[in-house]
């Protein structure tokens, strides 16, 4: 495993993240009220969070939603993985905003709910601190400066130690930087939007390299497209993901010509799509870039992490940029 200074926390973290969004997260069958069995149960996720320790994995990202409908699963299961090792050995992020709760205080980023939301965490978590703390969302019913004065208030005490944003417009990230240097409060230093080879939010992403902001991207494959399984000509197989998304139309040409580039250079340097399509974005040197990935497998974890094992030429890592590039997307 390679590891990373991630922008300026000064944390050293491994070049991949471990997600945990499908742990006992559990799904409507077609439209009815049924459940179907978690993404991934109990004894998988562990054997996941055992997977990924072996391969030098020391980053765990979760949220305090992860596991709906049984919010909170996520990081309970979690905790008991972290029980049986050293806690200070591992770096792990946790979130707030989302619904916890019918109660109509138990959402958002007010005072009240952070402050209940991030002792929900620790006791699941089994931990006396989170390493950061993202905003899930951007609350619009609060004044960010009352949720930066409550995060800062966080970090004094010990409770969380970096801050970090999620999925937000470019200027809203803006705005929660000026007002934390404005008031003299900690300020975010991570961030974690949507981001790969098809997904550019070049705004957003010109914030962070303008502001030294580590990128911990979500959905770093697009949602499965990336690894290269499905082509304009065949039909997804029966359930799979390409299936439920019908991605002959839900992607555009520029998408699938991003693909084919991914694809060709996979073949010049002897790896697989998915493989290059991660290493492109940890190889990013504008800023900090480390890929958070959902495998659901033990064997597709093993195939993600083997993506530190290759490199790109500049001149390749170029070819997959070039070819993405918009004028309203820029890697």
């Amino acid at each position: 495993m390679e590891y990373t200074t991630l922008g300026p926390t000064g944390l050293t973290v491994s070049r991949l993240g471990l997600g945990t969004a499908r742990f006992g997260r559990q799904l409507t069958q077609d439209r009815s009220t049924s459940l179907s069995e978690p993404v991934i149960d109990y004894d998988e996720a562990r054997s996941l969070l055992d997977a990924a320790h072996s391969h030098g994995i020391n980053y765990i990202d979760t949220a305090n939603t992860y596991g709906r409908p049984h919010e909170g699963r996520a990081e309970r299961w979690i905790g008991d993985w972290l029980d049986g090792h050293d806690r200070d050995r591992f770096v792990i992020a946790s979130k707030v905003y989302g619904d916890m709760s019918s109660h109509p205080n138990d959402r958002g980023t007010s005072r009240k709910h952070v402050r209940t939301a991030v002792e929900g965490s620790l006791d699941r978590l089994g931990t006396e601190y989170l390493d950061i703390y993202y905003l899930h969302r951007w609350d619009e019913s609060t004044p960010i400066r009352e949720t930066l004065r409550t995060l800062d208030d966080l970090v004094s005490e010990g409770k969380v130690h970096y801050l970090g944003m999620s999925v937000t417009a470019a200027w809203r990230l803006t705005k929660a930087l000026w007002a934390s240097d404005a008031n003299g409060l900690e300020a975010f230093t991570v961030t974690q939007p949507r981001y790969n080879a098809i997904d550019r939010p070049r705004d957003y992403l010109d914030v962070c390299a303008h502001e030294g902001i580590a990128v911990c991207p979500f959905s770093p494959l697009a949602g499965g497209f990336l690894t290269g399984k499905y082509d304009r000509e065949t039909s997804s197989p029966e359930g799979s993901r390409g299936d439920r998304n019908d991605w002959s139309v839900r992607h555009s040409e520029r998408d699938w010509e991003v693909l084919d580039t991914v694809r060709r250079v996979a073949n010049d340097v002897d790896a697989t799509p998915l493989q290059v399509s991660l290493r492109w974005l940890m190889e990013h040197d504008r800023f900090s870039v480390v890929p958070i990935i959902g495998a659901r497998t033990v064997d597709q974890l093993s195939e993600n992490v083997s993506a530190v094992d290759i490199s790109l030429s500049r001149a390749q890592r170029q070819r997959i940029t070039e070819v993405g590039a918009t004028t309203d997307q820029e890697g």
